[in-house]
């Protein structure tokens, strides 16, 4: 099936996928510490006639039960040599399961290995990773990909790519959220959708975590930014424990379907059930919902015109009557001597400083630029995306001259960036738009050729729509534009800025988005600033939509702001009064004259806090060395200043203002800091005198991210930790409880297949008189269901748990009792 056909079968109609396929096997003599996809394969018929069930019940697409069967997950069980015949038997499984009846779609998920900064794998690593399976998908007659319950935007990116550079076939792609929202690593619904359809998914929505009714409102945000299906396919309610010990979920299918009627008003044109759901809730889902066919915001950004820029967590819709945007221009170390002297070291820090300080004087965009002499730029570039990253969520524009170096910036940017820029130079104006269409990034179209500047408006006007026909040609839309209005000095040319008036002007009136290098007007002017904001204030009025500036020249932002006020644009009075209350303080010091201020020397200990506020990774066992050859004791480092930090992160995280690639940063400092300070410290017994902790990923479960965060943050607050890996037997981890005396038994799991395996834990530990307490968390576990199943206390994250284990070891003063 081509992209094409599967648009034609969306078109005027909901689509039905099938439900869940681990938690039936469990019920047809599926063992819970197997590989699904080996047993799968030795009992094929148990696999077809629950597909059958399926089909009979209205399913159009099949998920093959190739789940976890990528060279990752597979070599858990030593059958990594087998992906190949394990993928391609799978998918024809499924096929004559379907009967030319369904659509077979080859089902990928996550690989369980983190991606860097937070862990060890390489981008590329991960995209070579999916391709093979994708590829054995493809070989095994799979009309589409599907790539479900990501956590992780950039592992959705990497899967995607790596499915449409092996196969011609159309990518489905459901991320899983939060209760808050977001997913794991602080994604929103609709920055996934949105980059997530720009790079060229077919479908994109949600699954797994939740029942019906808490997706709704992510549904609905998704079809507010997308034009192409919505995908909804929910848990069937929360898992709980009978009688006898089995789980099951508790939403019938009466009630799954009438939360599934708000889903498709929401948005949601394709519709399936996850774990708890059998053929009876597609069943009845078909029967109720066939004939309400709605797609809710379908085509919205097309027809509004809607510019979409993103990062990993955050979205920045813009059209051309909105408010003026700032691009922060300080990461580029063209002028700059300490920035070029730090990046030929390798240091980041001035990197980090700028892109925060940008954010907090109201940038919009960062731009980032590494050109210079002596590095290796595709190199720094990719250093420079992952260090600005971590401190802001902040849109980039790629700022390079280099093909090379863009593509590979544009490969791992976790988002939909903004490529500055592409002219009508012969050798890069088509691998350039090349690079716009396969990656689904906006550029800034710059009017030069060959030649060099346009000579009139004219030929300028010329240049926009040659290069916006090539563009378009190559599937992208003249919303993925924005035209730079070519600023020339006016010292040189008085006529300039009347010249770039002009180009605005007539871009408007054509709909394209504008921008410009502001201080180009001023060049080899006296007080440019005045000329600057001038110029600026009368673009705004011709229709500017952006431009390339230092947002910490606060007479020129001020006057964008007062300009877009003046305009009527919309909200613009509260955008005003806001940014001029929290411009000036109480005695009239101005925002810019504050953060001069706030640049003095920091102390040696405060400066290896911000260390672990900040994720600083690089420097933070050097940081703490010079507070100890400062004077700071070693003890005192850690009791008043690094453990205070990382319960800052914590609250951070808990609060929604910091999400898991910051916790994960956050800890990574602590630790590295700690391994410095622990053999200076003249007191080992403290730690030897902590209790101790247990902890594991259950049997059969081979998902372990989770569980090395929350090992990381234990080890962190001064815990000892017994960290006995994954796919853990009971037995393992109640005898290592007892060799170590440990205070804590902490299990993990992710699976629905897996997560009894708890209860039988906790149960043995109590046959064999161990008296350790139980905590339990993962994605599948819930409070409630950590109460049914006997666990003394239940943690929702990494910065839970330590709070959770203090409470229940009376560590803690806190009223919030978490034992259960």
């Amino acid at each position: 099936m081509t992209g094409e056909e599967f648009k034609k079968l969306t078109a005027d109609k909901i689509l039905y996928l099938d439900g869940a396929t681990g938690s039936n096997l469990l019920k047809r003599g599926m063992p819970g510490d197997v590989c699904p996809e080996q047993w799968i394969l030795a009992h094929r018929e148990v696999m077809k006639e629950l597909q059958r069930e399926y089909l009979k019940a209205g399913s159009n697409i099949l998920y093959t039960p190739t789940f976890s069967a990528n060279r990752i997950k597979l070599a858990e069980y030593g059958l990594d040599g087998r992906i190949g015949e394990i993928n391609r038997e799978l998918v024809r499984l499924t096929r004559e399961a379907a009967e030319g009846r369904a659509l077979a779609a080859g089902n990928m998920t996550m690989t369980g290995r983190q991606l860097a900064p937070a862990g060890t794998m390489d981008f590329e690593e991960l995209i070579d990773i999916y391709k093979e399976q994708a590829s054995y998908l493809a070989q095994g007659g799979a009309d589409l990909i599907v790539i479900e319950t990501m956590m992780s935007l950039q592992e959705a990116r990497a899967a995607l790519i790596a499915a449409k550079e092996v196969c011609d076939l159309p990518v489905l792609v459901t991320m899983t959220f939060e209760p808050d929202g977001r997913s794991l690593f602080g994604t929103d619904a609709q920055t996934a959708a949105a980059t997530l359809e720009s790079l060229g998914a077919s479908a994109v929505g949600a699954n797994c975590s939740t029942g019906p009714d808490g997706m709704v409102s992510i549904i609905r945000s998704m079809a507010e930014v997308t034009t192409i299906p919505v995908i909804a396919k929910p848990n069937a309610g929360l898992p709980s424990v009978d009688d006898q010990g089995n789980t099951f979920y508790d939403m019938s299918p009466e009630a799954f379907v009438s939360g599934m009627k708000k889903l498709v008003e929401a948005g949601a044109s394709i519709l399936g059930g996850c774990c708890g759901s059998t053929p009876e809730y597609i069943r009845l889902l078909k029967d109720s919902t066939e004939k309400d066919y709605v797609r809710a915001a379908a085509a919205k950004r097309r027809e509004e015109g809607i510019r979409i820029l993103t990062s990993e967590r955050r979205i920045l819709q813009f059209g051309l009557e909105d408010p003026f945007l700032i691009i922060g221009e300080r990461i580029n170390p063209t002028g700059k001597k300490k920035l070029q002297a730090e990046l030929r070291e390798g240091s980041l820090e001035l990197v980090r400083q700028f892109a925060q300080e940008q954010e907090a004087m109201g940038a919009s965009i960062l731009d980032i630029n590494t050109g210079m002499d002596g590095i290796d730029e595709k190199e720094t570039m990719r250093r420079v995306l992952e260090e600005a990253a971590q401190v802001t969520s902040l849109p980039f524009s790629l700022d390079t001259s280099h093909i090379q170096v863009m593509e590979d910036a544009l490969r791992r940017y976790p988002g939909r960036a903004l490529m500055n820029s592409i002219s009508l130079e012969t050798s890069k104006c088509e691998p350039l738009l090349e690079l716009a269409a396969k990656y689904g990034a906006m550029f800034i179209l710059l009017p030069l050729s060959d030649r060099g500047l346009p000579e009139s408006l004219d030929e300028k006007i010329e240049m926009i729509e040659a290069i916006t026909a090539k563009a378009l040609a190559k599937g992208l839309r003249r919303e993925d534009i924005i035209v730079d209005g070519l600023v020339t000095a006016v010292g040189a040319n008085p006529a300039a800025a009347l010249e770039t008036l002009e180009t605005i002007r007539y871009c408007k009136e054509n709909g394209y988005a504008t921008v410009c290098g502001l201080s180009n007007i001023s060049f080899g002017l006296p007080e440019r600033g005045y000329v600057n904001t001038a110029f600026l204030t009368m673009a705004v009025q011709a229709g500017l939509t952006m431009a390339i500036a230092n947002p910490s020249q606060e007479l020129l932002v001020n006057s964008a702001y007062a300009a877009d006020l003046l305009l009527c644009k919309e909200d613009a009075d509260r955008r005003y009064i806001d940014r001029m209350n929290a411009g000036q303080d109480k005695n009239g010091v101005s925002q810019t004259e504050r953060t001069a201020g706030a640049k003095k020397e920091t102390t040696p200990p405060e400066r290896v806090r911000e260390a672990v506020l900040k994720g600083n990774k690089r420097q933070a066992a050097e940081l703490a060395r010079t507070a100890v050859e400062a004077g700071t004791a070693p003890e005192t480092l850690l009791n008043d200043w690094l453990l205070p930090a990382i319960r800052e992160v914590g609250e951070l995280f808990e609060q929604g203002k910091y999400f898991l690639p910051q916790l994960i940063a956050g800890a990574e400092s602590m630790k590295l800091a700690i391994e410095y300070l622990e053999p200076l410290l003249a007191e080992k017994t403290q730690q030897e005198k902590m209790p101790v902790i247990v902890i594991a990923t259950v049997a059969g479960d081979i998902h372990d991210i989770g569980k090395n965060l929350v090992a990381l943050m234990f080890r962190n607050y001064g815990f000892r930790v017994v960290d006995l890996g994954k796919d853990v037997p009971g037995e393992t981890i109640v005898a290592a409880a007892k060799e170590h005396q440990a205070s804590i038994i902490a299990l993990s799991a992710l699976m629905t297949t897996t997560m009894q395996e708890m209860k039988r834990v906790i149960e043995y530990k109590r046959e064999q008189g161990v008296e350790a307490l139980v905590m339990v968390g993962g994605a599948v576990i819930t409070e409630n269901y950590a109460r049914e199943i006997g666990a003394d206390g239940y943690s929702s994250d990494a910065a839970d748990a330590v709070k959770v284990a203090g409470r229940l070891l009376g560590m803690t003063e806190s009223q919030e009792d978490r034992r259960i």
